[in-house]
Formats: structure tokens, C-alpha cells, sequence
């Protein structure tokens, strides 16, 4: 829960205050995503993925985040995570050192400057359940095409035309579907806030470019984020290569951080 407030309040004073700052395959990607998927689901493999978040307001656009990661598989879906977020130029934060969260199963580990001088001397981790994205989670990609339900579904509201998909989705029914949607941003103020999707699929049927948008008030609903949208583009690529995600050293972590 301390993890949750504390990125909550700090993303929020980040969408109120910051100041303004590949192309897709042209093919049409014939094999059926869901299949395309499933086949790539093998332990000790997976995908690597980039995440830009933007701010779009009135008076114009600005960054507030930037995520590299990996998705380590199990047969069903993800079985573990690696990411690291940087606050973009102009928030006021780029100055600090990237969080970085490590998942495995539902543990996860974050290494950030929310918690640096709160753990006891000697530890560098924080251990807790769920967040699988950290505090940078909860304005990080909402669409996670790695997930076979969460994509059925989304082929299912969506339309393609060519390799594109294009829809709509609640978050109430992302929740429902998206094991990593609930945990990542397990707080939200309005479910039946609307996400805007579309998924550019390669020619193996795998997605290789995300977007998502969603009313920046509908996770905190505060009057600086009235009127804004927060946008997050995502690319994927290495599906189905072989990754390894790890603990970090016991020695290392800890579960108590000062309030």
C-alpha cells in the first residue's frame, strides 16, 4: 500500500505541473494473434518492450515517462518482469536515478528513489506483493498484448483493418481480463473510464506496436489532470527469444521501509 500512495501523489504532482516538451508494418499479419501468441509461450523465453508515456493537454503535449522491460513467459502468460523507468525531461524528476522493478510471480522488488533513505542502511530493495511495474507502473502501458485472455478480448471488441486493430475498453473489463492491468494499477478513481487502443501486428501475428489512451484523471482524480489524456505508445520486439529474469541478491532486500 505505501508503494501505491506514494507513486500515486508523486505521478499526480508530475501531470499537474510539467511543462510541454518505427514506422508500422504495412503488411496485413494473417495469422490468427491469440495462436501466434500461445506458440511463443515457452518458459525461459520471452519479449523485450519500450514505453513512452506522453501528456496531452490543450496547451500541448509533454512527457512524463519512459519504460524499457522484459516479460519472462510461462505457459499461460507472464511469469515474471523486468523494468526500468526514467521520468522524461521537464517533470522535474529526470534528474533522479531510474526505478527499477523486478516480478517474479506475484513478488516484487523495486529499487528507486521513493524508497532510498527509508530502508535500513545496507538494503537497496524493497520486497513487497503485486505492482509488478513499481510506482512507474501505474502510468505505464494499461494494454498488455503478451496476455492471451486480455488479447482474445480485445480482438473481440476491437476492428482490423490490415495488420491494425482499433477499439475501446473499460477499465472495469481491462481488470477483468488483464491479470498485469489489476496489479499494476490496482487503484483507479473511475472504472468505467474508457482506454482507446490499437495494436499493429507483424507478419507472425504478433504484436509489434501498442498505443493506449485514457483520461489522466481516471486512475487520480485530481483538478490538475482535468482535461488531459495520457497517451502510452509501446513497441515489442525479440518474441519468443530466451530471457532470464532474477531476484536480487536476499542481502539486499528488505520488506520495512520507514513511513
Amino acid at each position: 500500500m505505501k508503494i501505491m500512495i506514494t507513486a500515486i501523489v508523486a505521478g499526480g504532482a508530475l501531470l499537474a505541473g510539467a511543462a510541454p516538451a518505427q514506422a508500422a508494418p504495412a503488411h496485413i499479419a494473417a495469422k490468427d494473434p491469440v495462436s501466434a501468441l500461445k506458440a511463443r509461450l515457452v518458459p525461459g523465453h520471452g519479449v523485450r518492450f519500450t514505453d513512452t508515456t506522453t501528456v496531452k493537454a490543450d496547451d500541448g503535449d509533454t512527457g512524463l515517462l519512459e519504460r524499457t522491460g522484459t516479460f519472462q513467459f510461462s505457459r499461460k502468460g507472464i511469469a515474471a518482469s523486468d523494468i526500468t523507468a526514467k521520468w522524461s525531461a521537464g517533470t522535474g524528476r529526470e534528474d533522479e536515478k531510474p526505478e527499477r522493478t523486478i516480478s517474479i510471480g506475484k513478488v516484487s522488488y523495486d529499487r528507486s528513489e521513493m524508497w532510498k533513505d527509508k530502508m535500513p542502511p545496507g538494503k537497496t530493495w524493497y520486497r513487497s506483493r503485486g505492482l509488478p511495474g513499481g510506482g512507474g507502473g501505474f502510468f505505464g502501458q494499461v494494454i498488455n498484448p503478451a496476455e492471451p485472455g486480455t488479447l482474445a478480448v480485445l480482438l473481440k471488441k476491437g476492428k482490423r483493418s490490415g495488420a491494425t486493430l482499433k477499439g475501446t475498453i473499460t477499465f472495469k473489463e481491462l481488470a477483468k481480463v488483464s491479470p498485469w492491468f489489476d496489479a499494476s494499477v490496482p487503484i483507479r478513481s473511475d472504472n468505467a473510464a474508457k482506454v482507446s487502443y490499437a495494436v499493429t501486428f507483424d507478419g507472425s501475428g504478433l504484436a509489434a506496436k501498442v498505443t493506449s489512451s485514457y483520461p489522466a484523471n481516471a486512475v487520480l482524480d485530481t483538478s490538475g489532470m482535468d482535461g488531459k489524456t495520457l497517451t502510452i505508445e509501446s513497441r515489442f520486439t525479440g518474441w519468443g527469444r530466451k530471457v532470464s529474469v532474477k531476484a536480487p541478491d536476499p542481502g539486499t532486500v528488505t520488506t520495512k521501509v520507514s513511513d
